[in-house]
């Protein structure tokens, strides 16, 4: 294994992590006892086989169901100065309702401080107060920071790249868990950010949010040869050493294996990346045009501007990636949390269009002719059944 620096902390983190929202047995709370025996044999086959690799970073969440309480039967077995174990935490309005959930989640974990507490889910400005007003949730952290059940503070995000930029910028917190893989980079100015404030910088579900590259479609393989694109998603984060960690979500042992090709070839990352970022870029030009993929983005509404509340640039996004990648599975998922996300994944699909005027929101836009029709083509395309976030599945 390989490991860097997670910033302030000093901690010498491995740059793969054990995201821990995938081999639980339920999305919520349950009886230690209603645990299938099969199950938590798989939870700790997984977590003894990531130990193995070295890698000892074992994350999860207060929001992750029986995660915490399946990994209180098997964390306790490592030497405790070994692990680097996270937990997450949601914000809420009430701080004594946070400390009360921290409580829980130590106390399932079966541990006597955990490594890492994330304020969990900072997306949108009311969170952010929650979390920052006086008396609030990361005051309690630093309470339980001072009593030793915490070592270090960071927060989780899924939020505006603005938003992050702001809650980096108080200078506050210790590490960041972000999106920002090959697909999505726009959040590569919160990592700047971070770097500036020596924080850690950990990135949320390469593999899963990153393209469902566990499952690539055809086209894909292709145009990452001669990697897998899983191996070409972590080379390309792993290359930028401003990225500290990447979590993989494991839900079996063998989950890891895919990823493990990636450390022989970071040293040759500059020589291997180009050609494939190339090729990528290529198709995407030759797919959709060369104006369009270089300002397509330009002077976009956001979700609260539009009629309807569309989320117009997530929307065109998807359609990109389906159209010119085959990411269809992919954008059908993500486009199908649209109106179910809550503030996970905010605004809606583009399924009534014929009620909407689009005009004034796109004015500025240098494609407000071109964007209705693409909506309505995302929509025929990625429509089906509203999906649920895994968390209310």
């Amino acid at each position: 294994m390989l490991y860097r620096r997670f910033g302030r902390t000093e901690l010498q983190m491995p740059v793969f992590s054990c995201g821990g929202m995938r081999y639980q047995y339920k999305w919520e709370d349950v009886d230690p006892s209603d645990v299938p025996a099969d199950n938590q044999a798989n939870l700790e086959a997984t977590i003894r086989r990531a130990v193995e690799l070295g890698i000892n970073h074992i994350e999860t969440a207060r929001g992750y169901g029986s995660s915490e309480m399946q990994l209180g039967k098997i964390l306790p077995k490592f030497p405790r100065e070994k692990l680097i174990v996270q937990t997450k935490v949601s914000p809420v309005a009430d701080a004594d309702e946070f400390r009360q959930k921290f409580a829980t989640s130590l106390n399932y974990l079966q541990l006597d401080y955990v490594d890492l507490l994330g304020l969990h889910g900072i997306n949108n400005a009311e969170f952010l107060e929650y979390s920052l007003r006086p008396g609030g949730c990361l005051d309690v952290a630093k309470q339980l920071q001072a009593e030793g059940k915490v070592r270090f503070i960071g927060f989780s995000t899924h939020g505006a790249t603005d938003l992050i930029l702001e809650a980096i910028n108080t200078n506050q917190f210790d590490y960041v868990n972000l999106h920002w893989y090959y697909i999505n980079q726009w959040n590569w100015p919160a990592i700047t950010a971070a770097k500036n404030h020596d924080m850690g910088v950990f990135i949320i579900s390469p593999s899963n949010k990153g393209g469902l590259l566990y499952n690539p479609p055809q086209k894909l393989v292709d145009l990452c040869a001669p990697l897998s694109p899983m191996v070409f998603n972590d080379l390309f984060c792993l290359s930028h050493s401003q990225v500290h960690t990447l979590s993989l979500g494991a839900a079996k042992p063998q989950d890891f294996d895919e990823h493990l090709k990636t450390l022989e070839l970071l040293d040759q990352a500059s020589e291997i990346l180009p050609p494939i970022l190339a090729r990528l870029e290529e198709e995407a030009i030759a797919t959709l045009g060369e104006d369009w993929v270089k300002t397509w983005q330009t002077n976009l509404p956001t979700w609260q501007e539009t009629p309807g509340e569309i989320n117009i640039r997530m929307v065109l996004w998807l359609w990109n990636l389906a159209t010119t990648y085959d990411l269809v599975e992919y954008g059908k998922m993500r486009y199908n949390l649209l109106g179910n996300g809550s503030h996970w994944f905010p605004g809606n699909k583009a399924d009534k269009l014929d009620e909407l005027d689009l005009r004034q929101c796109l004015a500025q836009s240098p494609h407000a002719d071109k964007i209705p029709q693409v909506l309505a083509q995302a929509h025929n395309m990625l429509a089906g059944e509203e999906v649920k976030r895994l968390s209310q599945s």
